[in-house]
């Protein structure tokens, strides 16, 4: 195993979704683990529930409607407690930029840049993130087939050469809002996620 996923506490964690079992795993940075959220019986499927999910504090914590995130996250915990499954918790921060970062191209969106191009002008790629951790921490977990929750490309395209078998994609789509439709738009149309776009509600 990656010596950055090596696992470093389990225990209980009882939310308002239901009851999970929380794994860390060591990252990059000691301070912020990974975290494996998972159900007791997740490995009773042949093909487990899998989100892998980035962190993002202004929408998992505060609720920004500047994004889906929060959302995104919610409609996983959810789904994986009736389900059964994981919840991946990978510490990559504003696409990979990290939180001052992300809040710098908050600012540049506010004088018309869109989510990826005030990643560029910042000097970053528009998604810096990688999911070769996710994966090694879905090995750990004994992990062998997967229907991923995600509208991202890229991480099904990450499982391409992955001893894990991806058999299926579940869509996470939340409806746009008036602060987030150009958001969503522009991961629709420039960075091509499964998304449909069409209206505000």
């Amino acid at each position: 195993m990656n010596s950055l996923s090596r696992a470093l506490v389990e225990t209980n964690l009882p939310t308002k979704f239901g009851h999970f079992k929380l794994k860390a795993y060591q990252s990059e940075y000691e301070a912020f683990p990974h975290l494996a959220l998972y159900t007791e019986d997740y490995l009773k499927k042949e093909t487990v529930d899998v989100r892998i999910h980035s962190e993002c504090m202004t929408g998992d914590v505060f609720g920004s409607a500047k994004c889906d995130c929060g959302e995104q996250l919610d409609f996983a915990l959810k789904w994986i407690q009736q389900n059964g499954g994981v919840i991946l918790y990978l510490r990559q921060e504003g696409r990979g930029i990290g939180l001052v970062n992300k809040l710098l191209a908050y600012n540049l969106q506010e004088e018309g840049k869109n989510t990826r191009e005030a990643n560029l002008e910042l000097g970053f790629h528009a998604d810096s993130r990688n999911y070769d951790q996710a994966i090694e921490i879905l090995k750990d977990l004994e992990v062998k087939k997967i229907r991923l929750l995600t509208n991202n490309p890229e991480k099904i395209n990450a499982f391409e050469e992955a001893e894990i078998q991806l058999v299926d994609r579940i869509p996470i789509e939340i409806k746009p809002r008036s602060e987030n439709y150009d958001y969503l738009e522009t991961k629709q149309n420039e960075m091509g996620h499964f998304l449909s776009i069409s209206k505000i509600i």
